[in-house]
């Protein structure tokens, strides 16, 4: 199992920065969109961190978490599309890794609507981001879809490695949660610091 953990996390340190901010990388078609998530280190921790987090909560916030970011960040990316100015995008990207990841680590307990109120403020930025990129045409409608579906699959796969986590027991789930959303606040801190 630590052996799985530790690939996971170097595979995930290998990616490079997220190339969803503004002007940079291609931004039209479906594929595009897909890849643009998981092409950066920053979007992927916080997407898993998100599926994470609902994990841990259980019950209707398997659902109710993702779909909150999912929704917001259609919004974030609806108001960059139509060239809305959205101040500290970069910082509250940057905020986003290390206050999931924190949340991950310290394993929170939050009710389900306050889950779904952090994982949506900060999804208003990752989707901003996007947003202000994507050019008016049906390419930059299949490029949304593309960003969105990524988004719900790495979700997902944060989900079912938080429902793995669980059934490992209390112990050994709660020490690999605490190094992984650890990993992830370091990383958030690297990244506003402009090291990742």
């Amino acid at each position: 199992m630590y052996r799985r953990a530790l690939l996971a996390a170097v595979l995930l340190f290998a990616s490079s920065a997220a190339h969803a901010h503004t002007g940079v990388g291609a931004t039209h078609g479906f594929a595009h969109g897909f890849l643009h998530p998981i092409s950066g280190i920053d979007h992927v921790l916080v997407m898993v961190a998100v599926g994470l987090i609902a994990a841990h909560l259980g019950s209707r916030a398997l659902w109710a978490v993702p779909l909150s970011f999912a929704a917001m960040m259609i919004v974030g990316g609806a108001a960059g599309m139509a060239g809305m100015v959205l101040p500290f995008v970069e910082i509250g990207i940057g905020l986003s890794v290390v206050i999931l990841g924190a949340a991950v680590a310290f394993g929170l307990h939050l009710p389900t609507v306050a889950a779904m109120a952090m994982v949506g403020l900060f999804a208003i930025f990752h989707g901003h981001a996007h947003g202000a990129e994507i050019p008016e045409s049906t390419s930059g409608f299949e490029y949304a879809l593309g960003f969105v579906t990524a988004t719900a699959t790495l979700h997902a796969c944060g989900i079912g490695l938080g429902l793995l986590l669980g059934r490992l027991g209390e112990a050994q789930g709660s020490r690999v949660s605490q190094v992984a959303g650890g990993a992830m606040a370091l990383a958030g801190v690297a990244i506003l610091a402009g090291f990742i």
